[in-house]
């Protein structure tokens, strides 16, 4: 077969894409495949004193082998990381391997116009912070990742929810002080080594405080004071919140782009 970054490992031939392509084989045959889509963005700070901001979820996750393909080329789309700045994140866009289609990871919540809900996605984004206002974390796709955790409706640093990782649901942000951790993600052997991907965005605080940590698996950490950190690129990782101050205000991390990954004897 051609496409994408050719690898073996024992009797296997593994393809990587890392950008949009096509899978050709030369037979009919089944593979196995990984396919992971962009995560969302963290969200961000719309002005200075703001509330704290949930982390991104991670982009959708779907594996499986014995996939029959036949001697055709197949569509591969990377989908790319969404975009944070200063509001809700961007939710990230799916990947595609012939049939499959991972959704791409919901957007963190940011305290705007009184919504501070994360966004659904392959894995939901966490909630935002504030008093009164929904801060709930956002959906997952069953099968594909989990959902984000809350944000914290009364405190003084107001935390933020972590993304969802597709091993784990976002923590919530606790008491006063402590953003939500991102859900864990998921190692995979499929390249012959093992790698964790699809990990969720930490969620901000506000002043002062704890941010939310970064799930394992190419999240980014939430932040205080900062913007937040970018998920890694070609993990599905979610982005994490920023954490405003009372005299700046930072945008949420981007998401990390998605990857494809086929294996088959060679």
């Amino acid at each position: 077969a051609t496409g994408g970054t050719i690898t073996t490992s024992g009797i296997y031939k593994i393809h990587t894409f890392t950008s949009s392509g096509t899978f050709t084989p030369n037979l009919a045959g089944t593979v196995e495949y990984l396919v992971i889509a962009g995560g969302g963005a963290g969200g961000g700070a719309p002005s200075t004193g703001s509330n704290a901001a949930g982390g991104g979820g991670a982009g959708g996750y779907l594996t499986a082998s014995g996939f029959a393909v036949a001697s055709t080329g197949l569509t591969v789309t990377i989908g790319a990381g969404g975009t944070g700045g200063n509001s809700t994140g961007a939710d990230g866009s799916n990947s595609v391997f012939s049939s499959i289609t991972a959704t791409g990871g919901g957007g963190g919540g940011a305290s705007v116009d009184g919504n501070c809900a994360g966004r659904d996605g392959g894995s939901g984004g966490g909630g935002s912070s504030h008093t009164g206002d929904d801060v709930s974390g956002g959906d997952g796709v069953s099968g594909q990742g989990n959902a984000g955790g809350n944000g914290q409706q009364a405190g003084a640093n107001y935390p933020g929810g972590g993304g969802g990782g597709k091993s784990a649901v976002g923590g919530n942000g606790s008491g006063a002080n402590a953003g939500g951790a991102g859900g864990a993600g998921l190692a995979s052997s499929i390249t012959g080594s093992s790698v964790t991907r699809a990990g969720g965005g930490g969620g901000g605080v506000y002043h002062a405080g704890t941010p939310g940590a970064a799930g394992s698996g190419g999240g980014g950490a939430g932040k205080m004071g900062q913007a937040g950190v970018a998920g890694t690129a070609n993990t599905g990782g979610g982005g994490g919140g920023s954490g405003p101050s009372s005299s700046a205000r930072f945008d949420g991390g981007n998401g990390g782009s998605g990857i494809v990954i086929i294996k088959y004897v060679a």
